[in-house]
């Protein structure tokens, strides 16, 4: 029968997954499948996964249970392989790879930051900034047809709505990064203007996250950020 694979930990991770139910239909018992020093976190699954509303809770709780004792690999919602035996060989095969990332990630959580900015605010604070972007709203609002004057303003806007999110992104990694052991710039999505994910210590949590506090609150009028954690480390699983 095909197996849900939702992590892999440690042989000496305690795995305490009594009570969970698993991804599919049936509601599976969660177990686990060993080999060497390695355990990978299971369960049958006889159909093709869907991301159900159900199915997406089983996994988190999956994972939430076993970061409460120590950070495993994360697998992405939706993996699942053949049998046992192909589980078990894919971590024999890749088992130095699977410690060196587990070590990476021991004793961290992941937390993710985005930022946008209210495009009104923005824009306000561009033309109270630029003089010839003010200029240029200025004759277009006092009825100049000329084509090339919305053109030239549209492409002055967009160069300066792109430097001040370049430098807002950089100033929140500059900021924040620190404090973690590792981070990933994902692409922003949206208006976002910045995807950030950080490996950051749990002993190590109380400092980020009063960084964060102090961030926000010393944030330029109308950047809005957003903080998700702890999560599983999902951005540092090679």
């Amino acid at each position: 029968m095909a197996v849900y694979v939702y992590a892999v930990t440690r042989r000496e991770h305690p795995c305490r997954l009594d009570g969970l139910t698993g991804v599919g239909p049936d509601a599976p018992a969660v177990r686990t499948l060993e080999s060497g020093e390695l355990r990978a976190v299971v369960s049958d699954v006889g159909e093709a996964v869907r991301p159900k509303r159900r199915d997406i809770a089983a996994h988190q709780a999956v994972l939430d249970r076993l970061m409460a004792d120590e950070t495993p690999l994360p697998l992405q919602f939706g993996y699942t392989a053949p049998d046992d035996e192909t589980v078990r060989q894919v971590l024999a095969e890749r088992a130095d790879g699977y410690l060196d990332a587990l070590a990476g990630v021991r004793g961290c959580a992941e937390y993710n930051v985005k930022a946008r900015q209210d495009e009104g605010v923005l824009l306000r604070g561009i033309l109270e900034d630029s003089p010839r972007a003010s200029g240029l709203n200025e004759e277009i609002l006092a009825g100049d047809t000329d084509p090339r004057l919305p053109l030239e303003l549209g492409q002055l806007v967009a160069a300066e709505v792109d430097r001040r999110s370049s430098n807002a992104s950089a100033d929140l990694i500059r900021a924040l990064a620190p404090l973690a052991r590792a981070y990933v710039v994902h692409p922003p999505t949206g208006e976002d203007f910045v995807n950030l994910s950080l490996l950051v210590p749990r002993d190590g949590e109380g400092a980020f996250l009063d960084a964060h506090a102090g961030l926000a609150r010393e944030a330029d009028a109308g950047v809005r950020t957003r903080l998700t954690g702890p999560l599983p480390p999902y951005s540092f699983v090679p």
